[in-house]
């Protein structure tokens, strides 16, 4: 899952997003640095046009673009950003420098999510259908509790605060779960390299554990579940959407973080399994992405959400609703 977007980013991640800067940015560390180099690689303005009358990047391309940011564990919200840089130029708003975190209000809910918030300097929030960007200052944030979580709890905006525009209702969380969903499928394909080697190179009773039987199976089990998040990001990351290329489709988006979000916890229980304790260390690379996996798992909905979503079309649907949409999306006449 990759493209000429994509290899240039993972270059620069590379670079300059180690597994010691997130760490150093997970606990307290100034993300200032690691936001200018990307800022200054253009990659905030990927769903911008170019011209008058352009498009940005088509949401299939972006897709290998939000993969390389999982592999990475990037501890700033850089794919939430594109898409509210995106979203305010339309509406016609000022587009900030800094980056910017999403949050989508429940109906009656006081609070709401924003995955990656933690150093975010604009929140972009939508409650039914308005929608509205604020500052840092004037947003009330909580943290969750949990160590090292980016992930914070905003409050429900006043409803008369300046700067809003209207959004179709959903949209936002859509936008979250297509995200995240691909977010996902970058993490836990990096997770299986980190096993795959790790059974490759820790020795018990003369020789590798990855001859073991019972640990082969495991891998396999887990390399069933990467393969399936990484198809379920590219199903969520396909085809347009209600009003423009980049919008998620909604059924689209639903199954694809429903999908990503399940594997989740089959493919981070089997790697700390194979890994034993010290994949839960500090010094070791794998909590990294393991505990960004569970954020990003509850992040704008968690596979219950998505899975009633689903289920809701279904049964909403003609009773043969769901296979003329798998041969439609396939491409065979339904």
């Amino acid at each position: 899952m990759h493209n000429a977007y994509s290899d240039a980013l993972d270059t620069l991640l590379r670079d300059c997003c180690t597994p010691a800067v997130v760490r150093a940015v997970e606990h307290g560390g100034d993300p200032l640095p690691l936001w200018q180099a990307l800022r200054d690689s253009g990659f905030a303005d990927c769903l911008l046009p170019e011209e008058a009358g352009g498009a940005g990047l088509p949401l299939a391309e972006l897709a290998p673009v939000l993969f390389a940011l999982g592999r990475h564990a990037l501890p700033l919200p850089l794919g939430q950003t594109m898409f509210a840089r995106a979203l305010l130029h339309a509406a016609g708003h000022a587009v900030p420098a800094e980056p910017v975190a999403l949050a989508a209000f429940d109906d009656g809910a006081e609070t709401a999510l924003a995955a990656g918030g933690a150093h975010a300097a604009w929140f972009l929030v939508q409650d039914g259908t308005r929608c509205v960007l604020l500052p840092r200052a004037q947003a009330r944030v909580s943290a969750t509790g949990v160590p090292a979580d980016l992930t914070v709890a905003l409050a429900r905006p006043a409803p008369d605060g300046p700067g809003a525009f209207a959004l179709p209702a959903g949209a936002l969380r859509e936008i979250g779960a297509c995200v995240h969903a691909a977010q996902m499928a970058g993490a836990m394909s990096r997770v299986f390299e980190l096993t795959l080697q790790y059974a490759n190179d820790r020795q018990q009773f003369g020789r590798a554990i990855g001859k073991f039987q019972a640990i082969q199976h495991q891998i396999s089990v887990m390399a069933e579940h990467v393969a399936a998040a990484r198809m379920a990001a590219q199903l969520a990351c396909a085809g347009g959407g209600r009003f423009n290329a980049w919008q998620p489709d909604p059924l689209r988006a639903a199954i694809g973080k429903l999908n990503a979000s399940e594997a989740v916890t089959p493919v981070t229980a089997i790697a700390h399994a194979v890994h034993g304790a010290i994949g839960i260390t500090a010094e070791y690379d794998l909590q990294l992405y393991t505990r960004r996996l569970h954020a990003w798992r509850l992040a704008d909905g968690s596979e219950t959400y998505w899975g009633r979503v689903v289920g809701e079309a279904v049964c909403a649907g003609p009773a043969d609703g769901a296979v003329a949409l798998a041969r439609r999306w396939s491409g065979e006449a339904a």
